[in-house]
């Protein structure tokens, strides 16, 4: 591993980390932030059972999803070609980052179960199919990761999309759908399909939904709610699909983000360097003494990474606290596919000497460039073998070369 403080100063050390080694740059400013956008907005709250014959368009439906249908009459509720004009070959990005490659939503747009989160740089989706029930919507297609192109954020931000799902695997997104019942039914003649009950009796929808198709039931029918009003039903499912799908990195996506990606969003939107929120934080030069790592570093890399040949280099502003820990991290050039949470869960648990200035510890930006590289026999995880007939690199004396906590 090496570590390389800017400014002309060079050490060198050896750690070793899971999947990959990591090296440093330290550089040094201080300006002015602006502050941190709002929390995410919240889900809406949960429909009544039954809804009536007339429901206004929910106010948080994003505009892709709220477009017209190609029917002529959208009294009819969604069809087939709407939910394919809306879905089909866009690339979308899965709001909430959940990991699992099978995934199913109520009518609401809540996620059933617990599946595994990731970053929103592992979340981008992009579907291939549609097939649309009388339960549920059904949506096939694939995972993509963004693999940034080294740009800084005041620069004009690039990546790459590289499918992540295997090319034997799908991915498949289920959301279930509210009841619609017919108001007249007619009857002189018997359906063979069972008409959906009341909405007071609770027992009949229940069988109702039981004598579904099992592929075609709803996945949480405790959840399912009835309406007279295929526009409402309509509404609830488009409201469902904005609240699963960002139809790109809009405001509600960002301000979902942890913290160190809504600063670097926050800079890219200004074309300007990232600023602490704390105008107290000196710049190297102001300090008598700049912070010094005291503990070695090595964010992990991930499978996704690894398998997908993603490595670089990447960097982020730390503000170091007086108590020597980080605390402010904004991504300054990312890299994408996961890695940077990986990097910034890193510093938080790097311990630093605190800068100084009069002989009193004080908050102190730094830059720190980590390098992610590839698993071979150089980059082996500890307890891994390693070729003996590679030269090994010197441990150099000094707080670089302490042993890893």
């Amino acid at each position: 591993m090496r570590i390389s403080v800017l400014r002309g100063h060079t050490v060198r050390f050896a750690a070793l980390s899971g999947l990959c080694l990591a090296s440093f740059a330290l550089a040094f400013f201080a300006v002015a932030q602006q502050p941190i956008p709002a929390d995410p907005a919240q889900f809406p709250a949960q429909q009544p059972p039954v809804q009536p014959a007339s429901a206004a368009t929910p106010a948080q439906i994003h505009p892709l999803f709220a477009g017209p249908q190609s029917s002529d009459d959208s009294r009819h509720g969604i069809n087939e070609e709407f939910l394919r004009q809306q879905l089909v070959g866009k690339a979308l990005y899965l709001r909430g980052g959940y990991l699992d490659n099978s995934l199913s939503f109520d009518e609401h747009g809540h996620i059933i179960g617990n599946p595994a989160q990731a970053s929103y740089t592992l979340s981008a989706v992009q579907i291939d199919k549609v097939r649309l029930t009388k339960h549920k919507v059904e949506l096939y297609g694939a995972r993509y990761g963004l693999h940034f192109l080294g740009q800084l954020a005041m620069e004009d931000t690039s990546f790459d999309r590289v499918r992540i799902t295997p090319k034997d695997r799908r991915l498949r997104i289920t959301i279930d759908r509210e009841i619609v019942l017919k108001t007249h039914k007619k009857k002189e003649k018997k359906s063979k399909t069972p008409e959906p009950p009341e909405p007071s009796d609770a027992d009949q929808l229940k069988a109702y939904i039981a004598a579904a198709p099992e592929a075609e039931r709803p996945a949480d029918a405790a959840s399912v709610t009835v309406t007279t009003s295929p526009a409402h039903a309509a509404n609830l499912l488009k409201q469902a699909l904005a609240d699963i799908f960002a139809p790109g990195l809009d405001d509600r996506m960002i301000a979902s983000m942890p913290d160190f990606w809504r600063l670097y969003y926050q800079a890219a939107a200004q074309k300007a360097d990232y600023r602490p929120t704390d105008p107290a934080v000196l710049r190297p030069s102001a300090a008598d003494q700049k912070p010094q790592l005291l503990t070695t570093f090595a964010p992990d890399s991930n499978e996704f990474a690894q398998s997908n040949g993603v490595a670089g280099m990447a960097l982020y502003h730390t503000v170091v606290g007086i108590d020597g820990k980080a605390a402010e991290i904004a991504v300054g050039r990312p890299i994408g596919f996961g890695l940077d949470e990986n990097a910034v869960a890193a510093i938080r648990k790097a311990s630093f000497r605190p800068g100084l200035k009069g002989g009193q510890p004080v908050p102190v930006l730094i830059d720190l460039v980590v390098q992610f590289r590839i698993f071979s026999n150089r980059t082996a995880a500890p307890g891994q073998p390693v070729d003996s007939t590679e030269p090994q690199q010197p441990i150099l004396p000094g707080p670089y070369s302490l042993a890893r906590p």
